[in-house]
């Protein structure tokens, strides 16, 4: 009998060892990094309804799509947006108007844009006409001038086809209020059925206001010497670039090569559909352009973002140390009007600088955060190096993951990352090196089932551009989006998702020995 026990009390105690050595190596693959603050969901309080952005613009109620009219001015970022006042679902087109110091924080102005006779208001663009050419202000007090598309909801009803032209209004009090142009429409047309979104600029080179806008499946390059009369020179891209759509919203600027003194220019095109995770996005040319013609030597069609959640984007004019800035809408025309939110709906992209380079020969366009954003991070965890062995992974607990930035470097090895929650909502993101694909994963990260494509594609894009050593991730995530920005901007993803509950756990796996380097996990602070 004593041996008997001896026997059980021998293998429970082996049994006791292998749950406290199972729990160890749990507890070694896993990491809370803080248990202080949970994000809280609370429709009563401001800006803290379900899926509000938290540090991206998003508009106090209703609907809004395209970013408008952005300009710098003596320290003021404006940003005008296509707005409908009264349902959040598209509707006849407003101008709304916001302001910021840093890009970051933004102030709600009220609408600067209402519909008129000669229809909705569309999207465009707007400058400070600092030396008084058009004649609506003066030298002393120079006007600001929108230029947008007027969008003729009576025409098209019946059936004509010169439903659009574009407009001018001014403003003598920064943007405060606004005149409508009395001789508008200021630029025509009686052929064309998409004939839109002017992106207006003083080009210093020439001398002279460049205009560029999308005439069905082409741009048009107009120039002027007071804004109010144009000419057309020329028109590009028939036979470029992407058309399983419309073009819309395009955008040309100048950037210096990264490390060089060539300088190139930038042309910019969003389409709808034809996106290549279908749907909407934007598209861009690098070429040259003498301020009436522009060309380009470029081949293959290339794409600002390869998520499904960034579209009509444009820069800033006039800014203050003559960076790009890019803001984009965080939507995609195939779900916009459907996705589960309920007074308000849509978002813009974090602001973006934009840079160019060279890889393989090739030239590359690159965007990051603006350097203002750094400022709202607070560190919660880093570490120098983590090791993964071969099939297995690394947990982080964190529950404050839907607010947060994450940053690492890691091999250009094999990488799964798996974003989790309580009620087992995953985001998946996926690198094969082998393959040089970049996989995202939503199809169970939360609500899904609004619309079809939502809940059903796995964004698959090549990346062949990620030939170093090492890859730097930087991944910011906001209560309904995930930002990715790999080595620098060289590609980025933009995705909205909509978690049940907010992502609490990211586990990072791979099918080779694995190492992670300087990985940061950060909070980023509201801005509302």
């Amino acid at each position: 009998m004593k041996y008997l026990w001896t026997q059980i009390i021998a293998v429970s105690l082996f049994i006791s060892t292998l749950f406290t050595l199972n729990c160890v190596a749990q507890e070694k693959n896993s990491v809370l990094i803080s248990s202080k603050e949970t994000i809280t969901v609370d429709s009563t309080q401001y800006y803290k309804e379900p899926f509000r952005p938290q540090f991206h613009f998003s508009p106090e109620k209703k609907w809004m799509n395209d970013p408008n009219g952005m300009l710098y001015y003596k320290g003021t970022y404006h940003l005008f947006y296509q707005y409908y006042p009264a349902d959040i679902v598209w509707g006849p087109m407003h101008w709304g108007h916001s302001i910021s110091a840093d890009l970051i924080h933004w102030q709600h102005k009220k609408i600067a844009l209402f519909p008129d006779q000669l229809g909705y208001i569309f999207s465009g663009s707007a400058v400070m006409d600092v030396n008084n050419t058009s004649g609506l202000g003066t030298k002393e007090n120079p006007p600001m001038i929108a230029v947008f598309t007027y969008h003729n909801m009576e025409f098209e009803k019946a059936g004509k086809i010169n439903t659009q032209t574009q407009g001018l209004a001014y403003s003598l009090d920064e943007g405060e209020t606004w005149k409508k142009y009395e001789a508008n429409p200021i630029i025509n047309n009686t052929t064309l059925r998409d004939f839109r979104d002017p992106k207006v600029f003083w080009n210093e080179d020439a001398k002279t206001w460049n205009l560029v806008l999308v005439a069905g499946d082409r741009a048009q390059f107009y120039t002027s010497n007071n804004l109010l009369h144009w000419k057309l020179e020329s028109e590009f891209g028939q036979k470029n670039g992407a058309h399983g759509g419309v073009w819309e919203c395009p955008d040309i600027f100048k950037l210096k090569v990264n490390g060089t003194q060539e300088e190139k220019w930038v042309l910019l095109v969003s389409i709808n559909p034809g996106a290549p995770n279908g749907g909407s996005a934007t598209q861009y040319f690098i070429g040259d352009f003498d301020g009436k013609t522009f060309t380009t030597a470029q081949k293959e069609t290339k794409w600002v973002d390869y998520g499904t959640d960034n579209y009509a984007g444009v820069t800033y004019n006039d800014t203050p140390k003559g960076e790009r800035v890019f803001l984009g809408w965080m939507s995609n025309w195939n779900y916009a009007r459907n996705t589960p939110t309920t007074n308000w709906r849509s978002a813009m992209t974090l602001a973006r600088t934009l840079s160019l380079s060279t890889i393989n020969g090739d030239y590359v366009l690159q965007s990051k955060p603006v350097e203002q954003f750094k400022k709202q991070l607070t560190t919660e965890f880093s570490k120098e190096e983590i090791n993964i062995k071969k099939g297995s992974g690394k947990t982080f607990a964190y529950p404050k993951l839907n607010q947060s930035q994450i940053q690492f470097n890691a091999k250009n090895k094999n990488l799964k990352l798996i974003f989790s929650n309580e009620v087992k909502d995953t985001l998946i993101l996926n690198y094969d090196a082998k393959k040089q694909t970049f996989v995202i994963d939503r199809r169970h990260s939360g609500k899904v089932n609004f619309e079809k494509s939502f809940g059903e594609k796995i964004h698959t894009r090549p990346t062949p551009n990620l030939i170093s050593k090492t890859i730097d991730f930087q991944i910011i995530l906001d209560w309904s989006s995930i930002e990715i920005f790999l080595n620098e901007g060289v590609y980025t993803f933009t995705d909205q998702i909509f978690p049940n509950q907010p992502y609490t756990k990211l586990t990072i796996e791979s099918t080779e020995n694995q190492e992670i380097k300087n990985i940061v996990f950060q909070s980023v602070k509201g801005i509302w």
